[in-house]
């Protein structure tokens, strides 16, 4: 006979004849004043729709319905749910079991191998009818994505509202920053602002969105700013934060990331990559552009040149024809044809071939805003006119000859202005903006001061005639009732040089012929 087997005396709990006597309430909101709030930052399909847990007892699971748990959907049954779309769309199963609830307005408790056949048996909970607002949280990429490719959704969600991430500059919203502050130093213990520091901060913010009349609404970024100003006054063992303090964390801030743009100042100081700040050259102009590093971005200055010759090529993009710009770029460069065709080509053929290229630039050229340096190095080129190095410049144009807005205008005056600082201000250097983007100026103090001193200058053009006329110090000239412009003007000179090119290209292309008719008169003799 085989020996008998030990029994455990958990065998013989003494409650578990009356268990099935309970009563599993798997939701009690009877603390919850008003209509439940629930986020879900984890939202798995456990999570989402609940859960039927088991426990091991000799080698085996085993459930009742004591072990049904709720999830956030129920949670929120009668009120509102929050998740973030990304989280949802990671989480497998969770944004069909969503879907579903919204559209049945039931939710089912149930294990996801019952769900797609893989396990049969255990526990099956009824459906609970529920009625949830779900809020999902998103970026527009994923509205769109998801609006798009996912027939369900715009029948589902069908409430969609756009949050701005900058708001208009108001004495209500400085005053609604200054508290937001307060709080925050309340909140988590921090020395408070005082008014210079406060100043600082909301300037900060404005220079986040480069806008004089805006403030960002990335608190996140101010909140980083406000415990970073509270550490370097600690630091001084200060009692309030002040305006010095605001303006260290920030320079701190741009130190840790800026590796790379201290790099590239040094090559620029010592030669290595090529950008004059004086003289005057004949089609070369200093561009500006900006290096986006994701969470830093900085000004570079790059030096366009372009030689013109008589021919029938047009504009010849250097970089694209070593597949090294972008399609806006290349664009640009189409613009900049028409625009010269329309100005110039009214009484002749435009017989003219120019190459442009960025010099030094080994990456992608990509972007509009260097369309308005490209025009006034080949107008300098065509004309012989030489522009002046310690002016840089930048913005787009149109094919009317208007200068048109770009971004990122205070770190390519800042790049500028670092370049010519450390070779040493003149009190003639400058950069050249769209007028559009003088509401856009949120520079750094000491560019201010240098501007205030005259030691560097800042010019606003309207049009592409305002900036041949600062780069070359010549009139730009407009057209005469008799089509010509005015003499001794820029455009003047420029008209009169496309012309010699046409009647040299004329006299070359009829040069073959001449000869050949010569000697067919020399045969008949």
């Amino acid at each position: 006979p085989m020996p008998a087997l030990p029994i455990s005396i958990d065998l013989f709990d003494r409650g578990k004849p009356f268990t099935k006597y309970k009563v599993n309430v798997v939701v009690d909101n009877q603390n919850t004043k008003g209509a439940p709030v629930i986020e879900d930052s984890n939202p798995t399909y456990n999570n989402l729709i609940g859960r039927i847990e088991r426990k091991a007892k000799f080698g085996t699971f085993y459930t009742d319905f004591t072990m049904v748990k709720a999830g956030s959907i129920l949670q929120a049954n009668g009120g509102f749910l929050i998740v973030n779309v990304l989280d949802v769309l990671r989480n497998p199963f969770s944004w069909d079991a969503l879907k579903r609830i919204i559209k049945k307005n039931e939710a089912k408790i149930e294990d996801v191998g019952e769900l797609y056949g893989f396990v049969s048996g255990g526990l099956k909970p009824e459906p609970i009818p529920v009625n949830v607002r779900i809020v999902a949280m998103g970026s527009p990429l994923f509205y769109n994505l998801l609006y798009t490719y996912d027939e369900d959704f715009r029948k589902i969600f069908k409430v969609k509202a756009d949050f701005d991430v900058e708001v208009k500059y108001t004495e209500d919203i400085k005053d609604e920053y200054a508290y937001f502050i307060a709080r925050l130093c309340e909140k988590e213990k921090l020395l408070h602002f005082d008014k210079e520091a406060v100043a600082a901060a909301i300037e900060y913010a404005a220079r986040l969105v480069d806008h004089k009349e805006k403030l960002s609404l990335r608190f996140s970024e101010i909140c980083d700013l406000i415990r970073e100003s509270h550490f370097w006054a600690s630091e001084e063992k200060g009692s309030l934060v002040k305006k010095a303090h605001v303006l260290k964390a920030i320079e701190e801030k741009e130190y840790r990331s800026n590796l790379i743009e201290e790099k590239i100042q040094n090559l620029i100081e010592e030669g290595t990559i090529m950008v004059s700040t004086e003289g005057e050259v004949v089609g070369q102009v200093n561009g500006l552009s900006v290096y986006n590093l994701g969470d830093y971005s900085f000004g570079k200055p790059s030096r366009i040149t372009v030689r013109t010759y008589p021919g029938k090529d047009g504009l010849i993009n250097i970089d694209r024809e070593a597949k090294l710009s972008g399609r806006i770029y290349n664009k640009a460069v189409l613009i900049l044809s028409g625009y010269l065709s329309g100005r110039y080509a009214i009484d002749k053929p435009l017989s003219l071939s120019a190459s442009i290229c960025f010099e030094q630039s080994y990456g992608e050229v990509e972007g509009d805003s260097a369309s308005a340096a490209e025009v006034a190095a080949v107008l300098s080129s065509i004309a012989e006119m030489p522009i002046k190095q310690e002016i840089a410049i930048t913005g787009s144009i149109n094919q009317k000859g208007e200068i048109q807005p770009i971004g990122g205008v205070n770190e390519k005056i800042e790049g500028f202005f670092m370049v010519c600082k450390a070779k040493g201000l003149t009190g003639n250097q400058g950069v050249i903006i769209p007028h559009q983007n003088v509401k856009n100026l949120m520079l750094k103090k000491d560019i201010i001061e240098a501007v205030k001193a005259k030691r560097f200058h800042i010019y606003n053009a309207v049009t592409v005639d305002d900036c041949m006329e600062i780069l070359t110090g010549t009139p730009a000239g407009e057209r005469q009732k008799d089509g010509t412009f005015k003499k001794d003007t820029a455009n003047y000179l420029i008209d009169k040089k496309l012309k010699e090119m046409a009647e040299k290209l004329k006299k070359a292309e009829k040069a073959p012929e001449v000869k050949k008719k010569e000697k067919a008169e020399k045969n008949e003799e």
